[in-house]
């Protein structure tokens, strides 16, 4: 059999790798609406998680982050890789995922959820927050006091009181902005966040946004955002 000679070409285009978790049905739909194939080259991996979201289940998580990460493709050159939990980074901690995915991939920059939500609120200029959060009180609470770690007041947070990450995926979205239309109303605030990668909110941002008057942010829009900011890329226009 003859050998035909070929050439090796590098990709210019920004490369990204993204974990998502075994139960996240939205975060990847999501993803190809905000960082679409001519932006970046997005490689995915799944980690281990239960059904249910519990700070159990996420110490386990931990645990198994490292080698889902080590399952991104080796020879890709990796600007940024994503950990798409926002509760998990809540829990585990930012520094603490960085080190687990760095473990498993050679990548100049890490980042998560709640990082990318803190550096969006930070770039805005938000100082009063509102948290519309699908989970119960002991997953949902540390994302607030991560927020006021960070110096930002949190005034009123709702929750639809959930752990079944089946039903989370399912929560309709006239749902979700029903809940930021009442946590509007609750309190004065500048900006609300819907936490969670596995709600679906990229269709309703836009209406809430021009609804309220205030920027209403997602785990899954600050991620992308935050991920295209560190890769080099500009926001769509």
């Amino acid at each position: 059999m003859a050998v035909f000679p070929y050439r090796l070409r590098e990709d210019a285009t920004p490369t990204m790798g993204l974990i998502v978790l075994r139960v996240d049905e939205t975060i990847e739909d999501e993803f190809r609406r905000y960082i679409p194939p001519d932006d970046a080259r997005m490689h995915v991996t799944r980690v281990h998680s239960g059904d249910d979201l519990t700070p159990s289940s996420i110490a386990e998580m931990e645990r198994a982050l490292s080698g889902a990460a080590s399952l991104l493709p080796p020879a890709a050159k990796f600007d940024v890789v994503g950990y798409g939990c926002t509760s998990g980074a809540a829990l585990i901690g930012s520094d603490e995922v960085r080190a687990n995915v760095m473990a498993g991939v050679t990548t100049r920059h890490v980042t998560d959820p709640l990082s990318a939500a803190l550096a969006a609120i930070a770039d805005l200029g938000l100082e009063r927050v509102g948290i519309v959060s699908p989970y119960v009180a002991s997953v949902a609470e540390p994302l607030r006091g991560a927020f006021v770690a960070e110096g930002i007041t949190v005034p009123a947070t709702l929750s639809f009181g959930e752990e079944a990450e089946a039903r989370v995926a399912r929560i309709d979205p006239a749902s979700i902005a029903e809940a930021a239309r009442s946590l509007a109303g609750q309190a004065r605030l500048d900006g609300i966040f819907l936490s969670c990668t596995n709600l679906r909110t990229q269709g309703i941002l836009p209406g809430l946004r021009a609804e309220l008057g205030t920027p209403v942010l997602s785990s899954n829009q600050a991620l992308a955002w935050h991920m295209r900011k560190l890769a080099g890329i500009a926001a769509p226009g």
